[in-house]
């Protein structure tokens, strides 16, 4: 059995692969100074509640953008799980060719996404939108080509900076509105949320069609937390809940 986890600067998303098939599924809050005897026993217990015994796992692969946290992930699972874990960093294969000026910058959630996006729906161009904390937009080659992409921030940080950084505008729930026009200030601050996003996903998926797929349009791929809540909108034309996840255990694959 494989643990993958994604360690995202809000949340950790895990998944237990049992050969190719996603039996769990599992998120956390992520947590700057979570030790790892905190993490070891987060991670045992969900194992335990879904009827696994941390001696089944026979790896774990890591994708984490949070650095801080790395050292107590390790730790945790050599001391939990008796295992060294794969974690996605420059070196470890991919089966990408990076076309970044510098290949080190890529966020190990942007590659993971981009291998999980090949691995899905090979020979394909694809636009992966992953709306984490960051939003981000990666475009992958059918001949796995990683050309790079965009970040913005995420639909929840957005809203916290308004809410933070304005003295009268609150904090909101996050929903797709009913109209255009807010009626008032949370349906005002809901809406434009939501259609800015949309706005944003089109407007930068048409250009880097035109600049790049003019002749052979990608697939477009919604993923992360808040993508199923543009569903109606027809942005996507798949919306993979679990991509990362995908993209991990194909990582394992590759370097087993």
């Amino acid at each position: 059995m494989l643990l993958c986890l994604d360690v995202g600067n809000s949340q950790i998303f895990g998944g237990l692969f049992v050969d190719d098939e996603l039996k769990l599924q599992f998120r956390r809050q992520s947590q700057l100074r979570s030790s790892s005897d905190e993490l070891g026993v987060f991670f045992r217990s969900v194992l335990r509640e879904n009827g696994v015994e941390h001696d089944q796992i026979s790896g774990v692969a890591i994708c984490c953008v949070v650095p801080d946290l790395l050292y107590s992930l390790r730790a945790c699972c050599q001391k939990y799980f008796s295992l060294e874990p794969i974690v996605l960093r420059p070196g470890v294969r991919t089966g990408l060719k990076i076309r970044y000026q510098d290949p080190k910058e890529v966020g190990a959630d942007r590659i993971a996404d981009a291998v999980g996006a090949t691995v899905l729906f090979p020979d394909k161009n694809v636009i992966v939108v992953d709306f984490g904390t960051a939003t981000t937009l990666c475009a992958t080659t059918r001949t796995k080509e990683f050309l790079g992409g965009n970040i913005l921030p995420g639909v929840r940080l957005s809203m916290e900076a308004l809410a933070e950084r304005t003295a009268q505008l609150p904090a909101v729930e996050i929903l797709p509105p009913d109209h255009a026009i807010g009626r008032n200030t949370i349906e005002s601050i809901q809406s434009g949320l939501y259609w800015s996003n949309v706005g944003m996903v089109r407007e930068i998926v048409s250009r880097i069609t035109e600049e790049h797929f003019a002749d052979d349009p990608p697939l477009v791929i919604g993923t992360g937390g808040f993508a199923q809540l543009f569903n109606r909108e027809a942005l996507f034309d798949e919306v993979v809940p679990d991509l990362i996840l995908t993209g991990l255990r194909e990582i394992v694959r590759l370097n087993s």
